[in-house]
């Protein structure tokens, strides 16, 4: 007897358009910087390049430069557009707002635990990557299990994305370096029951002309 396919739900994993603070090398955290102009456009073309794929719903970390990004995507598709906090970006505490070389300087120690694994780096005030991954993780699961089937894009940042796909296909620490998003890229995962989630594509970036590739 031939066996029933199980229901498949596809998950768009879009980060945010160059911001001011990408264009600056700041850490941004939860501070609240908007798309340049080129961000713009890239948040653009990224909606274009998603008409063909059928999506059904647009979830945003509600910070500016995800949810512009989020919304071009929501009216280029004709979905609907949810914020969800537990898509924001990580909180960096005193790191939020200073460009890299500051934080290098001020922070030596824990700079060079950021280079090596992030994931063990503590910091007054903010998040840790396993917090991050924690309610990221939780939230994909129940949008998962109210939307099965429906081809979904969640646009947020690369502290987030990060460990949400290390979760997804349990990848163990140190994780963070072994994944790449670069701004206004997507990245594509199928969800069914029985085998959990498999990794169609990561950081695509065919849709664009230039982006901003980050490596610390």
């Amino acid at each position: 007897m031939r066996q029933r396919e199980e229901t498949k739900t596809t998950i768009i994993l879009a980060r945010h358009g160059e911001s001011e603070g990408n264009e600056r090398a700041l850490f941004r955290g939860r501070r609240d910087f908007p798309l340049t102009e080129r961000g713009v456009s890239q948040a653009r073309a990224l909606a274009q390049a998603l008409i063909p794929l059928s999506v059904t719903r647009v979830f945003t970390s509600p910070l500016s430069r995800a949810l512009a990004t989020a919304q071009s995507i929501a009216e280029a598709v004709a979905a609907p557009l949810e914020t969800i906090q537990g898509f924001t970006n990580m909180a960096l505490g005193p790191w939020e707002g200073h460009s890299k070389e500051e934080v290098a300087q001020n922070y030596a120690e824990e700079w060079e635990l950021w280079l090596r694994n992030p994931e063990r780096l503590r910091l007054p005030g903010a998040e840790t990557l396993d917090q991050v991954q924690s309610r990221a993780y939780s939230n994909l699961q129940h949008l998962i299990n109210r939307h099965r089937g429906e081809t979904l894009v969640i646009v947020s940042h690369r502290t987030v994305l990060k460990p949400l796909v290390a979760a997804c296909l349990a990848i163990a620490e140190p994780y963070f370096w072994r994944l790449h998003f670069d701004t206004a890229s997507c990245s594509r995962l199928l969800f069914e029951g029985k085998r959990g989630f498999t990794l169609v594509s990561l950081n695509e970036t065919h849709h664009l002309d230039t982006f901003t590739s980050e490596w610390v």
